[in-house]
């Protein structure tokens, strides 16, 4: 009798074990936006072609987007990391965020003047890109990705 309720509250805590809840909150249909490195070809094809139109913005993407100017070495470019991967969850597909290394996209950095790291490249879907010099909190990214990209 006691092998038979020790094999049932086995059973029963096997069970209860095995149909936890996710971690997460996400459903299998929820993807959760993060930044995305570019190399500068893709940088040519999805943020502007600077080489065919070099006197000209013309800004190729669907949705605005924030352009992060790194180096993996840079101490302030760590501290700015993790609040942009926040800001890609937080603002999903109502803007983008890319990275760029300097180290490896030198040309990159040399056409848009890149002297000093992180420096930010606010492009909204009209009118003229904003850059941003040093690392910023996450309420002043979040108060210039409002203003400057999303016309709040």
């Amino acid at each position: 009798m006691k092998t038979l309720i020790g094999i049932g509250i086995a059973l029963l805590l096997f069970t209860a074990c095995g149909h936890s809840q996710p971690k997460n909150n996400l459903t299998k249909t929820e993807t959760v936006m993060k930044p995305i490195e570019l190399t500068k070809s893709e940088f040519l094809q999805k943020v502007v072609n600077y080489e065919t139109t070099p006197n000209e913005w013309k800004y190729l993407g669907d949705k605005p987007a924030l352009i992060d100017f790194y180096a993996t070495w840079c101490g302030p470019c760590k501290m700015v990391a993790p609040i942009l991967e926040e800001l890609a969850a937080e603002y999903g597909d109502s803007i983008v965020i890319y990275k760029i290394d300097t180290e490896k996209e030198p040309e990159l950095a040399a056409a848009f003047g890149i002297r000093s790291i992180p420096s930010l490249l606010f492009v909204p879907m009209n009118g003229t890109p904003q850059m941003a010099q040093g690392a910023m909190s996450k309420a002043d990214f979040k108060r210039a990705i409002d203003q400057v990209l999303l016309n709040r």
